[in-house]
């Protein structure tokens, strides 16, 4: 304070000298001149608000979103100026023992940021395009690795399921926001303590039965898409900030078209074995662009032949003699039937274990295709479909979604899976000149993990 203010009494006086200068000498009998003086006030100090004011939006941005995930701001994260963001850094800075001034020194801001990098590296925070849904969105990988989906929905789950991550979307003639919001206010268990309802979004908060529970949905044309996040009360500290983190970054309908997501370095699927010495037949697309191959247990294999029109591709191990190949006998391709294959690492906590799961098929356009409805996990692209009899009815394959744009809402979304029939499969080996001679009945003794690594 005391050199402030000795410069301020140091500049007063270097301006009332500058005056003085300008006043024209008097000469003796002469009565001086009348010269107007101008008070000289201390120099001006910002705000915090001024201050933050002046910083770049990205620089705002990227403050507010470091506050929210060291769980001092809990705001929308827009890059706009408010006292609650201005509060935040004080709060901020008193629980690291310094001077609430509002205003960040260097050293403060690098030390907001790396704890805020820490935080999000601790949890997996990834931002991510959610095929099925369309939806883009924010998600705490480590925290819920779990991840299951089908063409309208998409959840990620802790292992024990005391977190949960929702997307949904559905079609609604002429939807309301304040309608939709009262209609997720009152699903069985849930009570609302905080509801904000605004023209483009709605945001509900509460208890649903012994969860938190956040909403946040939006609408556009007839479609409605929505973010659900469950947590337990217990993993309140860990979990709320990543709650504000998810909630600005959630992005329903980005702009443009989104399309398939990009191909994964690493992608998972499985292959059904065809014949005793590693003769495998997998799904096409999992495996196009590979730089390697590998038959997780088994080591590399090649890619000796592909089928575009169909999807399926043949691969090959070599060296080995004890494979028990599947019998395609002619299953129908029709009513219920089961997938059985091997799950994406992430949807099973890193296991590879083989599973199943049941679908209808179903009749679609006028080419014949065929879907499967629900799909089956991500990872089963390529797994074998066996009807009510336990015998070969063809191959499930994963397809991307192409999801709704600005200009294609109203679009009915594409098959996520379609059926290639055991007929199109056997014409597929027999064009390649593999016998399929299998004779095992068993689907899971007969399918392996076929992981694509590309660049």
């Amino acid at each position: 304070m005391r050199s402030w203010l000795t410069a301020t009494l140091m500049l007063m006086a270097a301006s009332s000298s500058a005056e003085a200068q300008k006043v024209a000498p008097t000469t003796g009998g002469a009565r001086p001149k009348s010269v107007a003086t101008v008070r000289v006030h201390p120099p001006g100090v910002q705000t915090p608000t001024e201050t933050a004011n002046a910083l770049a939006q990205g620089e705002r941005l990227a403050l507010q979103s470091d506050l929210a995930w060291v769980g001092q701001y809990n705001g929308a994260i827009t890059g706009d100026v408010s006292e609650r963001m201005v509060a935040a850094i004080k709060e901020y800075q008193k629980s690291k023992g310094g001077k609430p001034t509002g205003v960040l020194n260097p050293q403060e801001r690098a030390v907001l940021a790396e704890t805020a990098r820490r935080r999000q590296e601790n949890v997996g925070w990834k931002i991510v395009t959610d095929a099925g849904t369309g939806v883009r969105l924010g998600i705490p990988t480590k925290l819920v690795p779990q991840q299951t989906s089908d063409a309208n929905s998409s959840k990620w789950s802790s292992p024990t399921g005391t977190i949960q991550v929702l997307l949904s979307r559905h079609k609604e003639a002429g939807p309301i926001m304040a309608k939709l919001a009262d209609h997720e206010k009152k699903q069985p268990g849930r009570t609302a303590d905080y509801t904000v309802v605004k023209p483009d979004f709605f945001v509900l908060s509460g208890l649903q039965n012994l969860k938190k529970f956040y909403i946040r949905g939006t609408f556009k044309g007839d479609e409605v898409r929505i973010m659900t996040i469950l947590y337990d009360q217990a993993t309140e500290n860990t979990v709320e900030p990543v709650v504000i983190a998810m909630s600005s970054a959630f992005t329903p309908f980005p702009a443009g078209a989104v399309g398939p997501p990009p191909r994964k370095t690493v992608e998972y699927s499985t292959g059904l074995v065809i014949t005793g010495d590693g003769a495998i037949l997998a799904d096409r697309e999992a495996n196009d662009g590979c730089q390697a191959i590998t038959i997780q247990g088994f080591g590399r294999a090649d890619l000796i032949a592909d089928d575009k029109d169909r999807g399926l591709a043949l691969l090959h191990i070599y060296g080995v003699r004890s494979l028990k190949p599947l019998s395609l006998s002619e299953g129908a391709a029709k009513g219920s039937v089961d997938i059985v294959g091997i799950a994406d690492p992430q949807n099973q906590g890193g296991a590879a274990a083989v599973s199943s799961a049941k679908a209808q098929v179903t009749l679609v356009g006028t080419g014949g295709d065929l879907a499967l409805s629900p799909p089956p996990a991500v990872g089963f692209s390529g797994a074998p479909a066996l009807d009510e009899a336990g015998k070969f009815t063809g191959v499930a394959l994963l397809k991307p979604v192409v999801v709704a744009t600005a200009t294609t809402t109203n679009a009915a979304p594409a098959s996520q899976s379609v059926l290639v029939t055991g007929d199109t499969v056997r014409d597929f080996l027999k064009a390649h000149e593999i016998a399929a001679a299998g004779t095992s009945t068993d689907a899971r003794a007969a399918v392996v993990r076929v992981i694509c690594v590309r660049k």
